[in-house]
């Protein structure tokens, strides 16, 4: 399935755990992120980093609360296959709250982490949290 942000959202929402959207710049170390491994079929695995995501996190009045925190950035690999983006680049990023941490997940199947994101996916999300339509794209 394709990455979706009101799906993301939908997840979010009816999850027990605190989320908070936020658009800004995450860097994090590179060389940290795990590398793929064809030797590894039917086996998945997470790597944390250390991270910084710089921005706006959502509220009423759309991304206009300041954030900037450090964060973990979990990389899962399934299989083969691992997550990857490049740190300095803007995200739209989906942090659940683990006890002190905010947790952003980067899996190679993607969702709640969208490099360079583009405005209608913004206005979608913030649209979800005003209350208005929220519908995966799928369903629109």
């Amino acid at each position: 399935m394709p990455a979706d942000v009101a799906r993301d959202y939908l997840m979010a929402e009816a999850d027990n755990d605190l989320w908070v959207v936020v658009t800004g710049v995450l860097t994090f170390d590179e060389a940290r992120l795990p590398k793929e491994d064809l030797g590894t079929e039917g086996k998945a695995a997470s790597t944390d980093i250390p991270a910084r995501l710089t921005g706006q996190s959502l509220g009423p009045d759309g991304f206009a609360r300041a954030f900037d925190r450090d964060i973990v950035l979990r990389a899962i690999c399934l299989g083969p296959w691992c997550g990857r983006t490049e740190s300095g680049l803007r995200h739209l990023v989906f942090l659940e709250q683990q006890g002190a941490d905010y947790v952003a997940q980067l899996s190679p199947c993607p969702a709640g982490l969208y490099p360079e994101p583009d405005p209608e996916d913004l206005a979608r999300v913030t649209t979800c949290f005003t209350g208005g339509r929220c519908a995966p794209e799928a369903l629109r």
